[in-house]
């Protein structure tokens, strides 16, 4: 307990000059900024705050009636006046039940707030993250982001209510419980008021290699953690190429290394206790000293003298709390431009007019691009010049390469992403044509590459995409992905439980699932991104037939590399040197062949 606290007073000082250098090279109106933004969410329960620094602030002044209630209660117990020793006893025992309370009522209404605001900013944040713009998100690794959401609001949350309140109420109780002691003797007021800026000065000595400590342990506990999140995402590989020994070896080599770090660090930590232990006594002793002569010279009594001890500490206490929110204050500044890092990501494209396609869903919809031009990186073309067109009722293919592009023309049809030059458009039956955005992807279902089937259900998993999806609906769709073969053999059919990543079932399994949840969507358009890779061909056929024959107006546009597919195409497009070309049957059938 000893070692955080003086932890926390380094971290206090260092977070003070922080404060002041940024206040120098005028970035201070940046935090100012930050906390601002925290203060939209703490200005919700402004009610609530105020009832916390009313609560507070009784509590305090409580607890200091009790000090000088069993100061009188000491005096009258040492001179035997027992006149007043009831009306005493009932005054400090009352004073600390009554302060007791008070504090459990602030813990509990503390703790309440920061769950309050903590749902609130993830609610608002998540909103804005799943709105936010493809390609700005895509910038922040998935590990960045949830850190920013889970880490980052917690710490914001968790100051957003407490922290002015604590100011406040810390400020009063350093004032009060210095006039209390100042109201007795100055002398002694002084030697209290002493004794923190003491410690502060000698600590600022020690704040850059414990900082530097703390990096290294920061450091290397990320990386024991980057390995063994690493090691079980993969545990299948490892068990399979049968090189647990070699990973059970590394672990222990980082786990050493981590180790000697850590103990690197608990020796700095036990000499910098030490030498702030022998400070703080070497005051305390001043203090106690003082104290014994002044009763030694009949100057004060037991009473006094007992009340000066422990208010003294109580001062030092409270000018700690005071500095310690400087850190609170610089650290929620920190979350919370990160948070805002995020929020202020350029929003998706939605375009209101796009409702206008809903009343055309049943007559099917076609997909087109003319002459269009997109690059992730600017001057690294990914597609140049190149026009596509996907009419309903048609099942049209995309192939090529790996990496050529076909991926990224799913998300130009999805309107993830936006042409920089040309035009990717959805027409309906009358010519309505409206250029995809993020108000046209309900019109979609989309089934992408890989597993991605989650735990839970299968009929949980089918109703991610329609809520109020029937029964006969489930069984409907998975009859049409021929999955419904398996999944009525199941001890409890669709309400049978799949693990992670579809855990339980084969490949072949989890993609015919995931080809029936994009049937039940029952969406005019559909994408399959190599999504039947893992089928046998008389079972893709038959999958794409079913497709096409429960809806013939459905657009149905497919990345593959089997020349089952192909041969059902009605057209077939090539993903190559970044253009899109369209091949005539010679060609489509001349590739099919090589595959």
């Amino acid at each position: 307990m000893e070692e955080n606290k003086n932890n926390g007073k380094n971290l206090s000082f260092e977070s003070l000059d922080i404060l002041i250098s940024r206040w120098k090279d005028g970035t201070f109106s940046e935090i100012i900024d930050d906390w601002k933004w925290i203060f939209t969410y703490s200005a919700r329960y402004k009610g609530a705050i105020a009832f916390y620094v009313i609560l507070g602030i009784v509590s305090t002044s409580l607890g200091l009636v009790s000090s000088v209630a069993s100061k009188y209660l000491i005096d009258i117990i040492t001179g035997y006046k027992t006149s007043k020793l009831a009306i005493m006893l009932i005054i400090m025992v009352g004073s600390s039940l009554f302060s007791l309370l008070f504090s459990s009522m602030i813990s509990r209404i503390s703790t309440k707030l920061s769950i309050y605001i903590n749902n609130d900013i993830q609610a608002d944040i998540f909103d804005k993250i799943v709105d936010a713009d493809w390609m700005a998100i895509n910038k922040y690794s998935n590990g960045d982001v949830l850190n920013r959401f889970n880490g980052d609001i917690g710490t914001v949350s968790g100051n957003a209510i407490s922290w002015l309140p604590t100011i406040i109420i810390a400020v009063y109780n350093f004032i009060a419980t210095f006039l209390v002691i100042l109201h007795y003797d100055w002398i002694m007021a002084v030697i209290a008021l002493g004794s923190a800026p003491f410690m502060l000065l000698m600590s600022r000595f020690m704040i850059k290699k414990q900082r530097d400590y703390s990096k290294k342990v920061r450091e290397m506990s990320s990386n024991l953690m980057t390995f063994e999140v690493e090691a079980f995402y993969n545990f299948d590989t490892i068990k399979s190429f049968g090189i647990a020994p070699y990973y059970s070896k590394k672990m222990r080599w980082w786990q050493g290394k981590f180790k000697d770090v850590s103990l690197k660090y608990n020796m700095f930590t036990i000499k910098t206790n030490i030498l702030l232990s022998v400070m703080g006594n070497l005051v305390q002793f001043i203090a106690f000293g003082y104290c014994l002569f002044r009763l030694w010279t009949h100057d004060i009594t037991y009473g006094t003298m007992t009340l000066f001890l422990q208010q003294r500490s109580n001062l030092s206490g409270a000018f700690n709390n005071v500095v310690s929110i400087i850190p609170s204050f610089l650290n929620s500044s920190v979350s919370a431009h990160r948070i805002r890092e995020l929020v202020e990501l350029p929003k998706e494209v939605h375009i209101p007019e796009s409702k206008e396609l809903d009343a055309l869903a049943a007559d099917g919809f076609e997909v087109r691009m003319r002459d269009v031009e997109f690059s992730y990186v600017e001057g690294t073309k990914v597609i140049t010049g190149s026009a596509f067109k996907a009419c309903p009722g048609e099942i049209v293919a995309l192939v090529g390469p790996s990496g050529e592009g076909k991926t990224t023309m799913i998300r130009l049809i999805l309107g993830l992403i936006r042409p920089e030059e040309g035009q990717a458009v959805m027409i309906g039956s009358n010519g309505y044509e409206v250029a995809m955005n993020a108000e046209t992807r309900h019109l979609f279902a989309y089934v992408p590459q890989g597993n991605t089937i989650l735990s839970g259900t299968i009929a949980e998993n089918m109703r991610m995409v329609k809520e109020d999806a029937t029964d006969e609906e489930i069984v409907e769709a998975l009859k049409i992905s021929c999955a419904w073969d398996f999944v009525e053999k199941l001890p409890d059919t669709f309400n049978s439980n799949v693990g992670e990543r579809g855990r339980g079932l084969s490949e072949g399994q989890a993609q015919r699932i995931a080809i029936a949840r994009a049937v039940l969507r029952d969406a005019p358009v559909l994408l399959l991104d190599e999504a039947t890779s893992a089928l046998d061909v008389t079972t893709e056929r038959r999958v794409l037939r079913n497709i096409i024959s429960q809806k013939p107006n459905k657009t149905c546009i497919v990345t593959t590399h089997r020349p089952s597919v192909l041969n059902m195409c009605q057209r077939v497009y090539r993903v190559m040197d970044t253009r899109i070309t369209e091949l005539d049957e010679e060609e489509a059938g001349k590739m099919a062949m090589d595959f």
